[in-house]
């Protein structure tokens, strides 16, 4: 059992709940290594930087099929930076056809998350200007002098 992780450890490294391990489980997006005896999950590095991706991907938005998608595409990379084998030149383009498919996909929503963190800021600037004039106006009537940050 050298090297492989419970549930509880692979969650405080990846940030994601037991419960939502376990979902990704059942959905296929990861599958532990082994059980222990006990039945417990046991996960190897390889499983916990696979969660740790898909923990990455969801501010995207990406149904869970397509999280699973890209995770198994990335796998199917080099992990040497060195170029893709281009032995089957048909897998090959399909490799990169659906890498950049997925690429053009993350690239949308984040422009969509830019505009909504855009709108979000300006709704917290608006909110900090109320609390300024009210701050102000209780100053300037002799009331409360708490001020604004």
């Amino acid at each position: 059992m050298t090297g492989l992780m419970q549930i509880g450890e692979v969650s405080e490294r990846t940030g994601l709940s037991l419960r939502t391990i376990r979902h990704y489980e059942n959905v296929g997006v990861v599958t532990p290594s082994e059980r222990s005896e006990g039945g417990f999950r046991l996960y190897t590095e390889a499983e916990v930087r696979r969660l740790a991706l898909a923990r990455r991907m969801r501010p995207l938005g990406l149904c869970l099929e397509d999280v699973r998608g890209v995770l198994d595409l990335l796998e199917q990379l080099p992990s040497s930076g060195s170029p893709l084998p281009e032995s089957d030149s048909e897998a090959h383009e399909e490799l990169v056809t659906r890498l950049r498919e997925y690429w053009v996909e993350a690239d949308t929503r984040c422009d969509d998350l830019r505009r909504e963190l855009g709108q979000a800021e300006e709704f917290a600037r608006s909110l900090h200007d109320h609390l300024a004039r009210v701050v102000s106006a209780a100053t300037a009537a002799g009331g409360n002098t708490e001020t604004a940050r």
